[in-house]
């Protein structure tokens, strides 16, 4: 892409997200997830599961919770745990590419999964997803030897960001302002549901396992929220100046389904400038609480300086 996702002052190198170590180890525990819970699953739908959870994926959320975790004393391994949430997001790709939603043809590089499968599958794929990651947090949970109130709170966090009050009631909102020209606060309403919840609950659920206490969850809760709506600015941003071949998705959908987004209503240099404020106003809430770790605030950069 051209050099506008780029204007961060950091000395980090973090054009490309480089954490190989947990890219693998969340990579480990997908195929670790399919084996345990698709046994039972229609064969053509589990197989639909399998290409959404193992294709390509930068596993940012997955990362967060980890780094997360470890910034809050975490010693075990929350790579089951982080796979849990990968798997909420990839419904919501698999349900965002249908042709009632963005109809969309390209997702990480390959075909969307309808278009290999066909909608009816791809539906009941993502339908299936939801129920599996709860079922598939809670044995996470257990397994890092958390109590039964603990992991059942990361349980209820974890849906209730992707449910009505989170994800899903964002994606509503975005699907009701296609073609409505909406105010920047409006804007923000919607993508703080609709991307910034699950973000923001990714690094929340690594302080829950971690055992952190309430103004430790509240700090990340805050750097969550900001990066998360930070990542959709960067979006918008690369979906007109970014390729397909660069985005691993369809470039220009924004435009062709006639939807607000900040470069519209900002224009370019200052929709970056609020992405670029939103993370630095999310690494002085963990400054704040003694959290900022060398790692999250790379993966808070990384955000605004990505290339794809």
């Amino acid at each position: 892409m051209a050099d506008a996702m780029t204007p961060v002052g950091s000395s980090t190198e973090t054009s490309a997200l480089s954490f190989g170590t947990e890219r693998a180890a969340v990579q480990q525990a997908l195929d670790a997830f399919c084996a345990r819970w698709l046994g039972d699953v229609a064969p053509l739908t589990a197989e639909a599961i399998r290409y959404s959870l193992l294709g390509e994926g930068k596993r940012l959320r997955a990362i967060l919770l980890i780094e997360a975790y470890r910034a809050c004393g975490g010693t075990g391994d929350a790579s089951d745990l982080a796979a849990s949430v990968e798997v909420v997001h990839a419904y919501s790709l698999v349900h965002d590419d249908l042709p009632c939603m963005d109809d969309d043809d390209v997702r990480r590089g390959r075909p969307t999964v309808h278009r290999v499968y066909g909608v009816p599958v791809a539906t009941a794929a993502g339908l299936a997803m939801v129920p599996m990651a709860a079922r598939s947090a809670w044995h996470a949970a257990k397994a890092m030897g958390l109590a039964d109130s603990i992991a059942g709170d990361i349980v209820r966090d974890l849906m209730d960001s992707s449910g009505a009050g989170g994800m899903i009631g964002g994606q509503l909102l975005d699907l009701e302002a296609e073609g409505v020209h909406l105010t920047l606060e409006a804007l923000e309403r919607v993508h703080r549901l609709k991307t910034g919840a699950l973000i923001m609950a990714s690094v929340t659920l690594g302080a829950r396992a971690a055992l952190a206490p309430a103004s430790r969850r509240l700090a990340l809760a805050q750097y969550g929220a900001a990066i998360g709506l930070a990542f959709q600015i960067a979006d918008d941003v690369l979906d007109i100046t970014a390729t397909t071949d660069q985005l691993g998705k369809t470039a220009g959908r924004d435009i062709a389904l006639h939807k607000s987004t900040y470069p519209a209503l900002l224009g370019v240099d200052g929709a970056i400038e609020r992405a670029v404020a939103l993370v630095e106003e999310g690494c002085r809430a963990l400054a704040d609480e003694g959290l900022l770790t060398p790692t999250l605030d790379q993966l808070a950069r990384y955000i605004v300086e990505r290339r794809s």
